[in-house]
């Protein structure tokens, strides 16, 4: 009995072979012509209006619609694969959008018939479009090397940047930051120009220049010690006094001459230059620090002699 089960299936092993490839062929034809229905994801393709126009767009849009199609099932089966995209035309600003089968691109040659679409439509939201001048915010990173300060405010120019955009977003704009400046790099005194990119903090904002040049100033660190009442010595003659006989004196010195300061060091004078004999004179009051600039309260004193 296995014998003849065995020799029914391997005679003309080959024939039967090719048949039943045949008849899988056959089948896929039959069936995959058959009338059938299905659904497809489509991606929309949108063309907005240019940026030169007074609308702009601030609502959301699908990124892909569903359609609901009828054809052959190989057919529907095919077009699964992403070759069909639709094409959304918003150059007139339209508040609504109804989708029918003219959206539809389907690739050359393929035929279905398209009943439905899910969402049917969509609504538009649309805002006026505005230019405004907005402010530029700065900002510091770092320190410089040690013995140097940033020196007042950093400088951008220029110091406004035209915003353009969605009405309600550009209007409550207080300013737009600039790309912070490091200053970490620097090593000696002088200005530094740099070219910082603004940030934008909404993508349907426009900015004109994306950049600004922004100076930091560089100086070496300084510290203050005030002396009162420190006695005016008057150079010149021998019996000139000065009116009145003291003075404050406010000196800004790099932090380690400061710090070694003494009173006795700090000699405030005037200096007499007439050869009569007696006389009064308003002349300025003097003090010769090195690497120091001296404030000096009163600046000028009243000289008898």
């Amino acid at each position: 009995m296995w014998d003849r089960i065995k020799a029914m299936l391997t005679e003309n092993l080959n024939l039967k072979l090719l048949s039943f490839a045949f008849a899988l062929v056959l089948y896929s034809l039959v069936h995959g012509g058959q009338d059938a229905r299905g659904s497809i994801s489509v991606d929309l393709e949108v063309n907005l209006p240019p940026e030169s126009g007074d609308k702009v767009f601030i609502g959301t849009i699908p990124r892909d619609v569903r359609i609901f199609v009828r054809g052959s099932a190989q057919t529907i089966e095919n077009l699964r694969g992403g070759a069909v995209h639709m094409i959304l035309d918003l150059t007139n600003s339209p508040e609504r959008v109804v989708f029918n089968e003219k959206m539809v691109r389907l690739p050359e040659g393929v035929r279905v018939e398209i009943e439905q679409f899910e969402p049917p439509s969509i609504d538009l939201k649309w805002e006026q479009r505005v230019t405004r001048d907005v402010p530029v915010q700065l900002s510091v990173v770092g320190s410089p090397a040690d013995g140097y300060v940033v020196k007042g405010p950093l400088v951008a120019e220029p110091k406004t940047v035209k915003v353009r955009g969605p009405q309600s977003d550009v209007m409550v704009l207080q300013h737009l930051r600039a790309e912070a400046f490091d200053v970490r790099t620097i090593t000696s005194e002088g200005q530094y120009p740099r070219q910082l990119a603004i940030e934008r903090p909404n993508p349907r904002l426009k900015v004109d220049p994306q950049s600004v040049v922004v100076t930091a100033e560089i100086t070496r660190e300084v510290s203050t010690r005030d002396f009162q009442k420190l006695p005016v010595a008057v150079v010149g003659t021998p019996k000139g006094k000065s009116q009145p006989p003291d003075v404050d004196v406010r000196l800004v010195c790099p932090p380690e001459i400061a710090r070694s300061l003494r009173p006795e060091q700090i000699v405030p004078q005037v200096e007499v230059t007439s050869k009569e004999p007696t006389g009064s004179m308003r002349l300025p009051v003097v003090v010769q620090m090195d690497k120091c600039e001296a404030y000096i309260t009163p600046r000028d004193v009243v000289v008898k002699w």
